[in-house]
C-alpha cells in the first residue's frame, strides 16, 4: 500500500512529471495500491482551485473534474486515520502520516517536514521517500 501526499499527486496527475513515470504506471495498474482519504482528496480540490494551480490546469487543458477523477480511478478511499504516534512539525501533513503508520503503507512526498520523519517512521514501518526515488 501507499500514500500520496498532494505534490506528488499533483506531479503525476497534472505535471506529468517525468520522474513519477514509473510511479504513474504502477497506480493505473494498482500496484501497489494507493489508499487516500476524504480529507486527502478534499485538499487536492482546494489545491487545484489555487491561481497557479488553476493556470497549469488550462495549460495542460485539464480540468479538477478530470483530475479528481483520475484520483478516484487510481485510489481506494479508506476511512481516517487515528492520530499517529509521531508528529509532524507540519499540522497539513499529518493526515498522510496518520495514514502512512495506520496501513504500514510507503509514503511518497516531497515535503521537507515529512521526509525529516523518515527514521522514526521507519521504526513504525512506513517507507517515507520521495517519489524520484520510486521503484515498484
Amino acid at each position: 500500500m501507499m500514500v500520496l501526499d498532494t505534490n506528488i499527486v499533483l506531479d503525476v496527475l497534472v505535471f506529468n512529471d517525468p520522474a513519477t513515470a514509473p510511479l504513474k504506471q504502477a497506480l493505473a495498474a494498482r500496484k501497489p495500491q494507493w489508499i487516500a482519504t476524504k480529507p486527502m482528496r478534499d485538499e487536492l480540490e482546494r489545491v487545484l482551485a489555487y491561481p497557479k494551480i488553476a493556470a497549469r490546469l488550462a495549460f495542460y487543458q485539464l480540468t479538477c473534474a478530470q483530475v479528481l477523477a483520475q484520483l478516484d480511478g487510481m485510489a481506494q478511499m479508506v476511512d481516517v486515520a487515528s492520530k499517529a504516534v509521531v508528529t509532524c512539525r507540519d499540522p497539513d501533513d499529518q493526515k498522510f502520516i496518520d495514514l502512512a503508520v495506520a496501513h504500514r503503507a510507503r509514503l511518497l512526498s516531497k515535503d521537507r517536514d515529512v521526509l525529516c520523519m523518515k527514521k522514526r517512521l521507519l521504526a513504525l514501518d512506513v517507507l517515507a521517500q520521495p517519489a524520484i526515488n520510486f521503484v515498484a
